[in-house]
Protein backbone atom coordinates (compact mmCIF):
# COMPACT_ATOMS: atom_id res chain seq x y z
CA UNK A 1 0.00 0.00 0.00
CA UNK A 2 1.41 3.31 -0.92
CA UNK A 3 0.64 6.88 1.18
CA UNK A 4 0.83 10.05 -0.52
CA UNK A 5 0.93 13.08 1.98
CA UNK A 6 -0.52 15.69 0.21
CA UNK A 7 0.21 18.87 2.61
CA UNK A 8 3.72 19.98 2.58
CA UNK A 9 5.71 20.55 5.59
CA UNK A 10 5.31 24.52 5.58
CA UNK A 11 1.08 23.89 5.37
CA UNK A 12 1.88 21.14 8.50
CA UNK A 13 4.01 23.83 10.94
CA UNK A 14 1.04 26.44 10.23
CA UNK A 15 -1.72 24.11 11.50
CA UNK A 16 0.35 23.20 14.52
CA UNK A 17 1.33 26.68 15.08
CA UNK A 18 -2.52 27.54 14.95
CA UNK A 19 -3.39 24.62 17.80
CA UNK A 20 -0.31 26.08 19.88
CA UNK A 21 -1.70 29.52 19.91
CA UNK A 22 -5.77 28.43 20.32
CA UNK A 23 -4.09 27.15 23.51
CA UNK A 24 -1.91 30.16 24.62
CA UNK A 25 -5.39 32.80 23.89
CA UNK A 26 -7.34 29.92 25.71
CA UNK A 27 -5.27 29.40 28.82
CA UNK A 28 -4.80 33.62 29.40
CA UNK A 29 -8.84 33.71 29.15
CA UNK A 30 -8.84 31.90 31.47
CA UNK A 31 -6.00 33.63 33.70
CA UNK A 32 -8.31 36.76 33.05
CA UNK A 33 -11.19 35.26 34.09
CA UNK A 34 -9.62 34.02 37.52
CA UNK A 35 -8.22 37.36 37.94
CA UNK A 36 -11.34 39.44 37.51
CA UNK A 37 -13.02 37.27 39.91
CA UNK A 38 -10.83 37.91 42.71
CA UNK A 39 -10.64 41.46 41.91
CA UNK A 40 -14.65 41.30 42.79
CA UNK A 41 -14.14 39.36 45.74
CA UNK A 42 -11.51 41.66 47.18
CA UNK A 43 -13.46 44.83 45.87
CA UNK A 44 -16.95 43.07 47.91
CA UNK A 45 -14.83 42.81 51.10
CA UNK A 46 -12.91 46.40 51.40
CA UNK A 47 -16.30 48.09 50.07
CA UNK A 48 -18.82 45.73 52.02
CA UNK A 49 -17.44 43.80 54.20
CA UNK A 50 -15.64 46.69 55.68
CA UNK A 51 -17.43 49.37 55.24
CA UNK A 52 -20.50 47.46 57.24
CA UNK A 53 -18.11 46.00 59.87
CA UNK A 54 -16.79 49.86 60.34
CA UNK A 55 -20.41 51.05 60.65
CA UNK A 56 -21.00 48.76 63.44
CA UNK A 57 -17.72 50.22 65.14
CA UNK A 58 -18.71 53.85 64.83
CA UNK A 59 -21.97 52.95 66.26
CA UNK A 60 -20.85 51.44 69.20
CA UNK A 61 -18.00 53.94 70.16
CA UNK A 62 -20.41 56.99 69.36
CA UNK A 63 -23.17 55.14 71.62
CA UNK A 64 -20.37 54.39 74.45
CA UNK A 65 -19.27 58.09 73.73
CA UNK A 66 -22.24 59.43 74.64
CA UNK A 67 -22.91 57.21 77.51
CA UNK A 68 -19.22 58.61 79.08
CA UNK A 69 -20.42 61.99 77.86
CA UNK A 70 -23.52 61.91 79.98
CA UNK A 71 -21.39 61.44 83.42
CA UNK A 72 -20.96 64.68 85.17
CA UNK A 73 -16.95 65.82 84.98
CA UNK A 74 -15.71 62.87 83.34
CA UNK A 75 -12.81 64.56 82.10
CA UNK A 76 -11.40 65.51 84.83
CA UNK A 77 -11.97 62.23 86.68
CA UNK A 78 -10.40 60.33 84.16
CA UNK A 79 -7.52 61.77 84.07
CA UNK A 80 -7.11 62.23 88.03
CA UNK A 81 -7.67 58.34 88.16
CA UNK A 82 -5.11 57.79 85.62
CA UNK A 83 -2.63 59.64 86.98
CA UNK A 84 -2.91 58.00 90.08
CA UNK A 85 -2.97 54.71 89.05
CA UNK A 86 0.27 55.51 87.41
CA UNK A 87 1.92 57.05 90.69
CA UNK A 88 2.82 53.95 92.76
CA UNK A 89 3.99 51.74 89.79
CA UNK A 90 6.46 54.93 88.85
CA UNK A 91 7.37 54.84 92.30
CA UNK A 92 7.97 51.27 92.32
CA UNK A 93 10.07 50.89 89.05
CA UNK A 94 12.75 53.73 90.24
CA UNK A 95 16.09 52.74 90.63
CA UNK A 96 18.14 54.01 93.04
CA UNK A 97 21.27 54.94 91.13
CA UNK A 98 23.08 55.89 94.24
CA UNK A 99 23.85 52.62 95.68
CA UNK A 100 26.44 52.29 93.24
CA UNK A 101 28.43 54.19 95.60
CA UNK A 102 28.27 51.91 98.35
CA UNK A 103 29.16 49.00 95.96
CA UNK A 104 32.03 50.78 95.14
CA UNK A 105 33.38 51.39 98.65
CA UNK A 106 32.52 47.64 99.76
CA UNK A 107 34.29 45.41 96.94
CA UNK A 108 37.42 47.91 96.61
CA UNK A 109 40.16 45.19 98.46
CA UNK A 110 41.81 46.51 101.79
CA UNK A 111 45.86 48.01 100.95
CA UNK A 112 48.08 46.50 99.24
CA UNK A 113 45.82 45.31 96.78
CA UNK A 114 43.45 48.27 96.95
CA UNK A 115 42.40 49.77 93.49
CA UNK A 116 41.76 53.55 92.04
CA UNK A 117 38.88 54.22 90.17
CA UNK A 118 39.31 56.84 86.83
CA UNK A 119 36.02 56.13 85.10
CA UNK A 120 32.65 54.31 86.20
CA UNK A 121 29.62 53.39 83.86
CA UNK A 122 26.16 52.17 84.52
CA UNK A 123 24.43 50.49 81.53
CA UNK A 124 20.89 49.99 82.88
CA UNK A 125 19.88 48.82 79.25
CA UNK A 126 22.30 46.15 79.89
CA UNK A 127 22.88 45.47 83.79
CA UNK A 128 26.33 46.29 83.29
CA UNK A 129 28.85 47.90 85.21
CA UNK A 130 32.20 48.76 83.75
CA UNK A 131 34.96 50.02 85.81
CA UNK A 132 38.30 51.66 84.77
CA UNK A 133 40.77 51.31 87.33
CA UNK A 134 44.48 51.52 88.18
CA UNK A 135 46.29 49.82 91.08
CA UNK A 136 49.91 49.96 91.86
CA UNK A 137 50.10 46.12 92.91
CA UNK A 138 49.53 45.31 89.55
CA UNK A 139 48.19 42.22 88.81
CA UNK A 140 48.07 40.80 92.28
CA UNK A 141 45.94 44.02 93.30
CA UNK A 142 43.82 43.04 89.66
CA UNK A 143 43.29 38.82 91.20
CA UNK A 144 42.16 39.97 94.31
CA UNK A 145 39.55 42.74 93.19
CA UNK A 146 38.03 40.33 90.39
CA UNK A 147 37.67 37.37 93.61
CA UNK A 148 36.18 39.81 96.07
CA UNK A 149 33.82 40.78 93.34
CA UNK A 150 32.95 37.36 92.81
CA UNK A 151 32.28 36.73 96.27
CA UNK A 152 30.33 39.43 97.11
CA UNK A 153 26.64 39.57 97.54
CA UNK A 154 23.65 41.89 98.14
CA UNK A 155 21.33 40.98 100.93
CA UNK A 156 17.29 42.78 100.98
CA UNK A 157 14.24 41.97 102.12
CA UNK A 158 10.96 41.84 99.87
CA UNK A 159 7.46 41.59 101.83
CA UNK A 160 9.51 41.10 104.75
CA UNK A 161 11.37 38.37 103.50
CA UNK A 162 14.69 37.87 103.15
CA UNK A 163 16.75 37.03 100.40
CA UNK A 164 20.56 37.00 98.70
CA UNK A 165 21.37 37.78 95.55
CA UNK A 166 25.27 37.20 94.08
CA UNK A 167 26.43 40.91 93.18
CA UNK A 168 28.23 40.46 89.72
CA UNK A 169 28.14 37.45 87.18
CA UNK A 170 30.09 37.14 83.74
CA UNK A 171 33.09 39.31 85.46
CA UNK A 172 35.87 40.44 82.98
CA UNK A 173 38.68 42.12 82.58
CA UNK A 174 40.50 44.25 79.43
CA UNK A 175 42.64 46.66 77.96
CA UNK A 176 45.42 45.54 80.74
CA UNK A 177 48.51 48.49 80.58
CA UNK A 178 51.21 50.09 82.73
CA UNK A 179 51.15 54.00 83.38
CA UNK A 180 52.40 56.64 85.85
CA UNK A 181 50.03 57.82 88.03
CA UNK A 182 50.32 61.29 89.11
CA UNK A 183 52.17 60.40 92.15
CA UNK A 184 55.31 59.35 89.53
CA UNK A 185 54.23 55.20 90.81
CA UNK A 186 54.28 52.72 88.11
CA UNK A 187 50.44 51.30 88.22
CA UNK A 188 48.52 48.71 86.37
CA UNK A 189 45.53 49.92 84.49
CA UNK A 190 42.43 48.14 83.30
CA UNK A 191 38.94 47.76 82.70
CA UNK A 192 36.46 45.63 84.91
CA UNK A 193 33.21 44.79 83.65
CA UNK A 194 30.18 42.29 85.09
CA UNK A 195 26.70 42.35 85.14
CA UNK A 196 24.04 43.13 88.09
CA UNK A 197 20.93 41.47 89.30
CA UNK A 198 17.85 43.70 88.77
CA UNK A 199 17.47 43.68 92.77
CA UNK A 200 20.72 45.94 93.41
CA UNK A 201 18.99 48.99 92.56
CA UNK A 202 15.39 48.45 92.98
CA UNK A 203 13.19 50.39 94.89
CA UNK A 204 11.35 46.94 96.36
CA UNK A 205 14.92 45.57 97.82
CA UNK A 206 14.57 47.24 101.00
CA UNK A 207 16.99 47.20 103.94
CA UNK A 208 19.67 46.32 101.54
CA UNK A 209 23.25 44.78 102.55
CA UNK A 210 26.30 44.28 100.45
CA UNK A 211 28.77 41.81 102.01
CA UNK A 212 32.08 41.86 100.83
CA UNK A 213 34.60 38.90 102.45
CA UNK A 214 36.58 41.77 104.21
CA UNK A 215 33.61 44.39 104.43
CA UNK A 216 30.07 45.14 104.84
CA UNK A 217 28.35 48.34 103.86
CA UNK A 218 24.09 49.22 104.26
CA UNK A 219 23.10 50.53 101.01
CA UNK A 220 22.35 54.41 101.01
CA UNK A 221 23.71 55.27 104.34
CA UNK A 222 27.08 56.64 103.56
CA UNK A 223 26.78 60.75 103.76
CA UNK A 224 29.79 61.45 101.29
CA UNK A 225 32.00 59.15 99.14
CA UNK A 226 35.72 58.66 100.63
CA UNK A 227 37.75 61.04 98.13
CA UNK A 228 40.92 58.03 97.91
CA UNK A 229 38.44 55.75 95.47
CA UNK A 230 38.74 57.90 92.75
CA UNK A 231 41.77 59.10 91.22
CA UNK A 232 43.24 60.40 87.96
CA UNK A 233 43.83 57.68 85.05
CA UNK A 234 47.44 57.47 84.92
CA UNK A 235 49.28 58.60 82.00
CA UNK A 236 51.80 56.17 79.55
CA UNK A 237 55.09 55.09 80.67
CA UNK A 238 57.73 56.80 78.67
CA UNK A 239 61.33 56.71 78.33
CA UNK A 240 60.88 52.90 77.67
CA UNK A 241 59.87 52.08 81.60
Amino acid sequence: MIEINLIPDVKQELLKAQRVRAGVISMAILVGIAAVGVVVLLALWVFAVQTARGAISDGTIKDQSQKLSSVEDVSKTLTIQNQLSKLQEMHNTKSIDSRIFDVLTTINPPAPNDVSITNLALDSSTKTITIEAQAVNGYPALEVFKKTISATTFEYTDNNEKKSVALANGISDSDRSYGEDASGAKVLRFTLSFSYPNELFSKLAQNGTIIAPTKTNVTDSFLGVPQSLFTQKARDLTGGN
